[in-house]
């Protein structure tokens, strides 16, 4: 009799440290709440990969309005052929996702984007993964799923058309439509 209770007291003990082990407060891949590194720094994107000219993001408050309107930066953009989000739009995304803690009712289509290389099918899928992507982090952040929507138009909507590497870049994209 005295074993059963032990066993009760020691599985219900497991199981609520199995639940606080799994729980997530929110934060960027770093560790940090902010974008930023413990060192203070601002996160640099991934080896190689540069700011996409005329993004509008500078410094580690970037696009986030104190007086609680939407952010003004609603453009994130990503390398070549994936759908990883770059450290430095981090605190973007930050922004958006405190804009839509504290507004519930509102709603934002994430419309992932993809310059016209590779197959109209994978462009598709590739949008959508980026959108995704961004979505995931916005639900760690504590936004509620039933505020986001994904859609993909994949290589349907370029940004800017040429073939140039800097029309590529500003067509890869994940835009906010509030």
């Amino acid at each position: 009799m005295q074993f059963k209770s032990h066993a009760r007291t020691l599985a219900i003990a497991l199981s609520l440290a199995l639940i606080a082990g799994c729980s997530s407060t929110g934060g960027s891949r770093d560790g940090s709440m902010d974008g930023t590194r413990a060192d203070g720094g601002v996160g640099t994107g991934t080896a190689g990969a540069g700011q996409v000219s005329g993004t509008g993001v500078s410094g580690d408050r970037a696009g986030q309005q104190a007086d609680g309107r939407i952010p003004d930066v609603r453009t994130i953009y990503f390398d070549f052929d994936r759908d990883t989000i770059r450290s430095e739009f981090e605190s973007v995304l930050v922004a958006h996702a405190r804009y839509l803690r504290s507004n519930g009712n509102a709603r934002v289509v994430l419309q992932g984007h993809t310059d016209e290389r590779g197959t109209r099918e994978y462009n598709m899928a590739l949008g959508e993964r980026r959108a995704n992507s961004v979505k995931r982090f916005l639900e760690v952040q504590g936004v509620s799923p039933s505020q986001l929507q994904v859609v993909s138009y994949g290589e349907e909507r370029l940004a800017v058309r040429g073939n140039g590497e800097d029309a590529h870049a500003q067509n890869r994209r994940v835009v906010f439509a509030y």
